[in-house]
C-alpha cells in the first residue's frame, strides 16, 4: 500500500512539475480573479485565445502572464462562467468569475420525470455515456463495475456475453431474484441467469445509452414499489435534438488474451507421480517423456473483439430523432466460444402541436452465440471440476494426446490401454455444440398533451419482445469406439418466447408559489403482463454426426416438454415533490401494487417512502464560509418490495406431469400434485433508512457524497421443509428475514483545470449483510453445500468446514475422520473428544468482501487525452474446489506443479499429500483462499486529429485493459461466482471462463 501512494504522489509532483515548467512565465499582464464575494480563486486558469500559452492562479488568485498587446485573456474554473477580457495594452487585468447557474440547474433522471441535482432528496448516482464505453463491453452493467458507491458488480464469467450479477447495497434475498430492475426509456427488464449463460443485457448495444442513473435508497426506488427491493437502475438511450444533423462513426479491433494460465506438472513428473500411486511401472522412463502435451495452450487462444456503430441525430424544432446501427463480434479466449451481436435503435420525438408532443423508442437486437461450458454448476466439491473444459485441460495426462492422425479427436479411454477411461478429453468439450440464437426488441410509444400550463397527461405503451432457439449437440465421435451404444450422440432443441406488455398513464403538475415556493405532484396508473412459453425436444441415439440435432426424428430416444406461464401487476401511485428557496426539499412517495403471483390474502401490497434534504449553504449563517461551495443532508426512510422472489402459481395447489405409476406391472405417465397452496404468500418486503451528506469545496473543486443506511428485508420467500407424513416435502412461504448496513464514500477533485486539466474520482462501499430469521425460528442453520451454510447471525453464503491442521507425519496417531492415509490431512478435533465430526466444523471463510472500491483519473493536454481506471475488493474469501481435486495424487489426472514436494518418509511436507488411488481430501479450511485483489482495469491514450473539412472531429486511441491483476488468489482469476445465480453459494471456484486482458485502438468521427 505504501509503494502505491508514493506512486501517486509521484504523478502528483511530476504532473505539477510539469504544469510550472509549461505554464508559469514572467510576463507583462498581472492580476487576480476573483469570485462575486470578492474572494481570490486559487487554480484558475488564465489562458491567451488561441494559444496554448497560459497560467494558473496562485492561492490568492494573482497571476501573471506574457501576452501581446492586442490578444484576448480567457479566464475559467469549473462551476464559473468562463470570462474573456481583451488585452488593449493593459499591464493590470483583474477579473471576476460569476457561478455557473447551470450547474445547479443539472438535471438528473428520476423515476417518472426528471429532477434538478439540487432538488434531489434521494441516494442516486449518475454515470455518464463515455464513461460507461471507456471499456470495451458487451452490456451496461460491466461499464458501472466499481463507478458506482454501493454497487457490487461481478463478472461471474468471461466468456463472450457471459453472465453478471449485480448488487445494489448488498443481497436482499435467500431464494428470490437479488438483481435490481432495469428501466430503459420506460421498458422494466430483469437480469438474471446461470454461470454459463447469456446475460439479458448483453443483448442492448452499451453504445446507445445517453447516461445511466442508479436509484438506491428507498425514497429513490420507492416509486417502482414491489420490484424495487434490489434496487433500480434507470437507462436514457440518446435522443436527438433541434439543429444540424451529426453522423458519427466509431470503430474498434482489439485483441484478447488469459491473463494467467495454471502451473501442472509436465510429463516426466506426471508419468513419476502415476508410478508412484499405483505402484506400478507402467511409466519404465518417465525423464524420457520430458514436457509433454499442454492442454492449456490447446484451448487458450488469442481472440480478436471488435466493434462498430452508425450513429445519426439532429432534427428541426418540430421532429428530432437519433437512429444507430452496431455491429459487434467477440471471439473467446477459449476455442469454438464467441458472440456476435447486430443491433439498430431509433428515437423519434415530435411536437404535433403546442401542447401535444409524441414519440417513440424502438432498439432491436439480433445475437447469437456459441457457447463453451466452463465451470459445472453442479453443487460438489473436488469431482465438479473435472467435468467442464477447464478443469479437463488442468487434468488431463500430459503423456496422451489430443488428436489422431487423420486429425479427429483422440478418447483418452483409446489411449495407454484403457487406463484413463475415466478421463475426457479437453477438446470434447469444445466439440459440443451449444448455440444460443436470440432475437429481441424493445419498444416504446408515448404521447404527452399539456392540458394546463404546468398540468400534463403522458401515456406510454412499452413492449420487450423475446424469442430465442438453444441448440445443443454431443457427438458420438468424441466417444470412445467401445463406449458406443444405441444412446450415443444426444441433442436437444430447445425454443422460447418472452412478451412482455406495459401500459403507464402519469398525470403530473409543477408549479411556483411566489418566489421561494416550488410544488409538483405526479400519479401514475400502471398495469403490466408478462407471458412466458417454451417447448423443447430432447434424443439420443443418433446413427452418425452428419445432422447434428436438425434431424431429430433420426434419434431412437425421443422426449418431449413445453411449459406456458402467464402474471400480472397493476400499480397505483403517487408522489408530492416541495421544495423551498432552494434549501428545504421533502418528497413523499406512495405506491400500491397488486400481483397475480401472491396468495388471496395477500394479492396488494403497500410501498410508501419519505425523504428530506436540506441544503446549509443557502443559510444566512454559512454566507461567510467561502471554502463550501456547496453543503446538503439529506435523510429517507421507505419500504420497498421484491415480487421477483418466486416463480407465478406457487401460492396455488399446482400439479404437474411425470412421475410414473405402476399399476398391474404397467407404468403409466400421469399428472400428479406438486406443490401445496399457501394464501398468505406475499412479497418480500425491505425496509430502509438512509442518512447522506453531499458537499462541495474550493469553488466546486473537490465533492464528496456519503451515505449510511440501514436495510432489513422481511417476509423472505424460504423453502421450508414438511414432514413426510403431509405429502408434500417442501412449501414456500414468507419466513425469513435478511438484514444490510453500510457506508457509501464516492469522491471527486478537479486536481488542474488550465491547459493540462487532470481530474480524479474513487469510491468505496463497506457493507455488512447478516441473517436474521431463517424459518420462523425453527431452524438455526442449514447446510446448502458440503461447505456453504445459511446460519442466522452469519452473512450470506459464510464456508462452515473443518480447520485445516497439516499432514499426517510418521509417528503421529490419525484421528478417526482424518484422512486416514500416512500424509494425508488432518484437521483439528475442536471439542478434543478423540474424533473428527460435525461438531468439529466452525465458520472459516466469507466471500462477502469487507469492502469494495474504484478509482479514475483523466488528465488532458493540447489534444491529447490519457485515462485510467482501476477496481478491486478487499476482504472476501474464496472456496477453490479446484485445490481439492488437483492437489490430491489419487491417479489418472494431472495436478497443480505443487504437488511436487509431495509428502513422503524422505520429504515430509506438510501441505501436499501423499499418493492414494482414490483418496479424498476432507472439506476443511484447506481450500479457502483470499479473493481479495486490485485490478488495473483500464488504460487509455487518445489523441484528436485537427478538424478537416467535411470531418469536424478525429479521435484515435488505444486502449489496454484487465491489465495486471494483484491478488494472492491461486486461481484463474478472483472475481468469480460459479452459481451466479444464487445469493447462497456465492464465491466458489469451480474454474468458470477466466476473464481476458485486450489491447485494442479505435476511431470517432463526427461528420
Amino acid at each position: 500500500m505504501q509503494k502505491k501512494i508514493r506512486i501517486l504522489l509521484g504523478l502528483l509532483c511530476l504532473s505539477l512539475s510539469l504544469t510550472q515548467i509549461t505554464f508559469a512565465q514572467s510576463g507583462a499582464i498581472a492580476g487576480k480573479v476573483t469570485d462575486e464575494k470578492g474572494e481570490g480563486v486559487p487554480g484558475a486558469s488564465v489562458t491567451v485565445k488561441g494559444t496554448q500559452v497560459g497560467t494558473l492562479t496562485n492561492v490568492d488568485g494573482t497571476y501573471s502572464v506574457e501576452a501581446p498587446a492586442n490578444a484576448t485573456l480567457v479566464f475559467s474554473f469549473v462551476g464559473f462562467l468562463k470570462e474573456e477580457v481583451a488585452v488593449n495594452n493593459r499591464s493590470t487585468i483583474d477579473a471576476i468569475l460569476k457561478v455557473d447557474a447551470k450547474s445547479l440547474e443539472e438535471v438528473v433522471v428520476v423515476g417518472y420525470g426528471t429532477q434538478r441535482k439540487v432538488e434531489t432528496t434521494g441516494s442516486i448516482a449518475s454515470v455518464k455515456s463515455d464513461e460507461l464505453t471507456q471499456l470495451p463491453i458487451t452490456n451496461v452493467a460491466q461499464g458501472l463495475q466499481s463507478r458506482v458507491s454501493g454497487v457490487q458488480i461481478n463478472q461471474n464469467s468471461g466468456s463472450p456475453g457471459g453472465n453478471i450479477s449485480v448488487r445494489i447495497r448488498g443481497t436482499n434475498s435467500i431464494n428470490g431474484n437479488a438483481e435490481p430492475l432495469y428501466v430503459i426509456d420506460g421498458i422494466q427488464i430483469s437480469n438474471s441467469g446461470g454461470i454459463n449463460d447469456v446475460s439479458p443485457l448483453s443483448t442492448i448495444n452499451p453504445n446507445d445509452i445517453e447516461s445511466v442513473e442508479v436509484l438506491k435508497d428507498a425514497s429513490a426506488s420507492a416509486i417502482y414499489g414491489a420490484r424495487a427491493a434490489n434496487g433500480v437502475i434507470l437507462i436514457t438511450t440518446k435522443r436527438g435534438k433541434a439543429g444540424k444533423t451529426n453522423v458519427s462513426i466509431e470503430s474498434y479491433y482489439g485483441v484478447q488474451q488469459v491473463t494467467k494460465k495454471l502451473d501442472v506438472l509436465n510429463a516426466a513428473e506426471f508419468a513419476q507421480l502415476e508410478n508412484e500411486t499405483f505402484k506400478n511401472n507402467a511409466y519404465p522412463d518417465p525423464a524420457s517423456l520430458g514436457e509433454g502435451v499442454d492442454w492449456q495452450d490447446l484451448i487458450f487462444q488469442k481472440a480478436p473483439i471488435q466493434n462498430h456503430q452508425l450513429t445519426i441525430s439532429g432534427g428541426s424544432e418540430k421532429t428530432q430523432l437519433s437512429l444507430s446501427a452496431n455491429y459487434f463480434d467477440q471471439d473467446g479466449v477459449i476455442i469454438n466460444s464467441d458472440f456476435q451481436r447486430f443491433t439498430y435503435r431509433l428515437n423519434v420525438d415530435h411536437n404535433v402541436s403546442k401542447k401535444l408532443r409524441v414519440g417513440t423508442s424502438v432498439m432491436g437486437s439480433f445475437s447469437n452465440n456459441n457457447g463453451i461450458e466452463a465451470g459445472s454448476t453442479n453443487v460438489g466439491d473436488a469431482g465438479v471440476v473435472t467435468g467442464t473444459v477447464l478443469g479437463a485441460a488442468v487434468g488431463a495426462p500430459p503423456t496422451l494426446q489430443p488428436y489422431k492422425a487423420d486429425g479427429s479427436i483422440f478418447p483418452f479411454a483409446e489411449q495407454g490401454n484403457g487406463q484413463y477411461r475415466e478421463v475426457i478429453n479437453p477438446l470434447n468439450y469444445t466439440s459440443i455444440l451449444r448455440k444460443r440464437n436470440i432475437k429481441r426488441a424493445l419498444i416504446n410509444i408515448y404521447g404527452e398533451y399539456t392540458i394546463l400550463p404546468g398540468l400534463s397527461y403522458r401515456a406510454s405503451f412499452n413492449a420487450d419482445i423475446d424469442s430465442r432457439i438453444n441448440d445443443t449437440y454431443l457427438p458420438i465421435s468424441i466417444i470412445a469406439a467401445k463406449d458406443r451404444n444405441d444412446n450415443s450422440g444426444t441433442a436437444a432443441k430447445f425454443n422460447s418466447n418472452f412478451l412482455g406488455l406495459l401500459h403507464e398513464s402519469v398525470l403530473s403538475y409543477g408549479t411556483k408559489i411566489g418566489n421561494h415556493h416550488s410544488l409538483k405532484f405526479t400519479g401514475l396508473f400502471a398495469t403490466q403482463v408478462e407471458k412466458y412459453n417454451s417447448n423443447q425436444i430432447n434424443a439420443t441415439g443418433f446413427p452418425n454426426d452428419a445432422t447434428r440435432n436438425e434431424a431429430l426424428q433420426l434419434a431412437l430416444n425421443r422426449t418431449v416438454s413445453s411449459s406456458r406461464n402467464m402474471q400480472r401487476l397493476d400499480s397505483y401511485m403517487g408522489r408530492v415533490n416541495y421544495g423551498f428557496k432552494d434549501r428545504y426539499f421533502i418528497d413523499v412517495t406512495a405506491r400500491v401494487d397488486g400481483s397475480s403471483k401472491f396468495g388471496a390474502n395477500h394479492k396488494y401490497g403497500f410501498f410508501p417512502a419519505v425523504s428530506a434534504a436540506w441544503r446549509l449553504i443557502e443559510e444566512p449563517f454559512m454566507k461567510d464560509v467561502n471554502w463550501l461551495s456547496d453543503l446538503k443532508l439529506r435523510g429517507s426512510y421507505g419500504i420497498t418490495g421484491n415480487a421477483g422472489g418466486i416463480d407465478p402459481y406457487q401460492s396455488l395447489a399446482t400439479v404437474e406431469s411425470g412421475g410414473g405409476y405402476d399399476i398391474n406391472h404397467t407404468y403409466f405417465t400421469a399428472i400428479r400434485p406438486s406443490g401445496i397452496s399457501n394464501p398468505d404468500l406475499r412479497w418480500e418486503k425491505s425496509t430502509q433508512t438512509n442518512i447522506g451528506i453531499d458537499a462541495s469545496l474550493l469553488n466546486n473543486r473537490f465533492s464528496l457524497i456519503v451515505d449510511y443506511y440501514i436495510k432489513k428485508t422481511e417476509d423472505l420467500l424460504y423453502i421450508k421443509t414438511l414432514p413426510l407424513s403431509s405429502g408434500y416435502s417442501s412449501i414456500t412461504g414468507n419466513y425469513g428475514s435478511l438484514e444490510n448496513k453500510g457506508l457509501e464514500i464516492a469522491a471527486s477533485a478537479n486536481l488542474l483545470d488550465g491547459p493540462v486539466k487532470w481530474s480524479i474520482n474513487g469510491n468505496l462501499t463497506i457493507n455488512r449483510n447478516k441473517v436474521l430469521d431463517l424459518d420462523g425460528g425453527t431452524t438455526d442453520e442449514r447446510f446448502i453445500t458440503n461447505y456453504t451454510v445459511l446460519k442466522v447471525g452469519q452473512p450470506l453464503g459464510v464456508f462452515k468446514t473443518y480447520v485445516f491442521d497439516g499432514i499426517n507425519q510418521t509417528g503421529e496417531a490419525i484421528i478417526p475422520g482424518y484422512d486416514g492415509r500416512l500424509g494425508g490431512h488432518k484437521v483439528k478435533d475442536l471439542n478434543n473428544d478423540g474424533a473428527i465430526n460435525a461438531a468439529d466444523q466452525i465458520i472459516t471463510g466469507n466471500p462477502n468482501p469487507k469492502f469494495i472500491y474504484g478509482f479514475s483519473t483523466n488528465v488532458t493536454f493540447k489534444n491529447f487525452d490519457l485515462s485510467a481506471f482501476f477496481s478491486g475488493t478487499e476482504g472476501n474469501d474464496i472456496y477453490n474446489v479446484s485445490r481439492l481435486s488437483f492437489e490430491n495424487p489419487l491417479g489418472q489426472r494431472n495436478l497443480f506443479q505443487g504437488v511436487e514436494n509431495r509428502w513422503t518418509p524422505e520429504n515430509p511436507s506438510n501441505q501436499y499429500v501423499s499418493p492414494a488411488v482414490a483418496g479424498r481430501l476432507p472439506i476443511s479450511s484447506y481450500a479457502v483462499e483470499d479473493g481479495s485483489y486490485l485490478r488495473f482495469k483500464n488504460l487509455m491514450l487518445g489523441y484528436t486529429l485537427p478538424a478537416i473539412k467535411g470531418i469536424s472531429r478525429i479521435r484515435v486511441y488505444v486502449s489496454g485493459n484487465n491489465l495486471f491483476t494483484f491478488t494472492k488468489y491461486s486461481g484463474f482469476d478472483p472475481e468469480v461466482n460459479t452459481y451466479a445465480n444464487s445469493n447462497t453459494t456465492i464465491g466458489i471456484d469451480n474454474l468458470v471462463y477466466p476473464q481476458s486482458k485486450s489491447f485494442l485502438g479505435g476511431i470517432q468521427l463526427t461528420f
